[in-house]
């Protein structure tokens, strides 16, 4: 959805979304687009997405890593083999380099953030001042939990900024809500006893959400270094031109325009994995990943049955104690059903990762017969494999988003931030998965798995195949993303243009 504000402070000479996609846009008509993600595997893979699409349709970009980031894609990614479009770059962040890659306590400490500030004003002054062939920058697309780094930096050099938030709409919505409430000391703490009472006082989602489904970081004491960095980044970001989301009209309308209330434009251009594998041309030079993928997994796939697999993945970040871990296993072992599961080397709470010692004999053996274990999967593939029919996720956005556009049902295990809010949109909101709810046990695991597979869910494929198709119709060319993205391109070239205008 391309939504105008209310408190729109921008005109863009167009007033309405376009109707259908517009014509190439010629090189004087062109973009300069720089792009600055949160540097974590989450958040880096949707705005390359992003930034991909926008090269695509002729548009330069210039995509800022922190310096920890950088390197990190450069162990698995051929970074100079990108196109003369498309340039890769970096900002000294003042880290060591053997700080693991989810050390969040690190990456955001306050003297590494000031180091990227510092770093990044100066480059993007240096775009401005100097600006090469490609001109100076069009706008700043930045992550949603970057905001204060660039916006600070891009309203000093009067560069417009677009806010890209990799969360739901809803969670989204939410966030923004709730930091605002606790800005005001108005937050009231649910008593521990009521944690699953539903809350009424989230305009839009009354009778949706309990207490239990807000981000735990909103449960910290005032004052805490976490939340703090955490409301500061969501309120800022509401002082930007626009706002993009990876979701799609059809899912989360209504808050969409809620949230049209916060910023002048509002632009839903999801799923965004999906525009990228439909448009624009599969050059092994335009992917990139920051960990290497196990492709023997579809090898595996493809000699099991339609719809007989359990597909198991908990993110990049989501750690799992000893006693969870071994209760998901038996879970899946017990349920006799196939089973794809993603292990990373750092899932283990305990040190060392990957458990490897006093593994039961029963969970070995029913591995072998119907299992496999990968330290990871190129997932977008495996969900749209036709043996997957399940997909056990911590219910992190990219992978939800994934999962809706390949019209698989979900089992949702959320853990942090915004997962819970996921989770019980999956569920309760869109009927399309089930929430373990919190319940790490072998029994209902194992009953779970079986319930999906089997199809024993009253309406749950139905909700799947539904959403599934609204999520292809959102890309096609006369769908609603289709046209928002255009709409996106032709309100910056505007902004570009009255900059132009100005300087004259």
């Amino acid at each position: 959805m391309c939504v105008i504000g209310s408190n729109a402070s921008i005109d863009t000479g167009s007033s309405h979304c376009t109707s259908s996609p517009q014509p190439p846009i010629m090189e004087q008509r062109s973009l300069h687009v720089v792009a600055l993600p949160f540097p974590a595997e989450g958040h880096i893979k949707p705005m390359f997405n992003l930034a991909k699409l926008l090269r695509h349709k002729g548009h330069k970009i210039t995509f800022v890593n922190t310096q920890h980031a950088h390197n990190r894609l450069q162990q698995s990614t051929d970074l100079p083999s990108f196109d003369t479009g498309f340039r890769f770059t970096f900002v000294a962040d003042g880290l060591p380099h053997d700080v693991p890659p989810n050390n969040f306590s690190v990456i955001l400490s306050s003297t590494s953030r000031s180091k990227v500030a510092e770093e990044f004003l100066e480059m993007l002054r240096s775009f401005v001042e100097n600006p090469s062939q490609w001109g100076p920058p069009s706008c700043v697309v930045v992550d949603g939990m970057m905001s204060t780094i660039a916006m600070d930096a891009a309203e000093e050099l009067g560069v417009p900024v677009i806010v890209f938030r990799t969360y739901s709409a809803t969670a989204t919505w939410v966030t923004i809500h709730v930091s605002k409430v606790i800005q005001e000391g108005v937050m009231k703490m649910q008593d521990p006893e009521d944690v699953h009472k539903v809350l009424s006082s989230i305009p839009g989602l009354e009778n949706l959400l309990r207490d239990c489904d807000l981000p735990s970081i909103f449960k910290q004491k005032p004052g805490n270094s976490l939340l703090d960095f955490y409301m500061k980044e969501t309120l800022t970001m509401t002082r930007a031109s626009a706002l993009i989301l990876n979701t799609f009209d059809h899912l989360e309308a209504p808050i969409i325009t809620k949230l049209t209330t916060v910023f002048p434009r509002v632009y839903s251009i999801g799923p965004l994995h999906t525009h990228v594998k439909n448009q624009v041309t599969k050059n092994p030079s335009l992917s990139l990943s920051v960990a290497k993928e196990d492709k023997s997994c579809i090898t595996w796939l493809d000699h099991q049955r339609e719809k007989s697999v359990i597909y198991v993945s908990f993110g990049t970040v989501v750690k799992l104690s000893e006693e969870q871990f071994l209760e998901f296993w038996h879970g899946l072992v017990n349920s006799l059903k196939p089973f794809l599961w993603v292990v990373r080397k750092d899932l283990m709470n305990e040190e060392g990762g990957f458990f490897h010692k006093n593994v039961p004999k029963e969970l070995e053996l029913g591995t072998e017969e119907r299992g496999l274990l990968v330290q990871w999967a190129p997932q977008e593939e495996v969900l749209g494999h036709p043996a997957v029919g399940g997909f056990l996720t911590h219910c992190g956005w990219n992978s939800t988003v994934e999962c809706i556009a390949e019209g698989v049902p979900m089992l949702c295990f959320p853990s942090m931030v915004d997962q819970t809010i996921n989770s019980r949109s999956v569920s309760e909101q869109w009927g399309i998965g089930v929430d373990v709810d919190g319940t790490c046990d072998r029994f209902i695991i194992e009953k779970m798995v079986k319930d999906v597979l089997e199809n024993r869910i009253p309406g749950l494929r139905n909700s799947v195949d539904e959403i599934a198709k609204q999520a292809r119709d959102s890309i096609k060319e006369t769908g609603s993303s289709t046209r928002n993205i255009e709409s996106m391109i032709n309100d910056i070239l505007s902004m570009k243009e009255k900059n132009i205008e100005h300087e004259k």
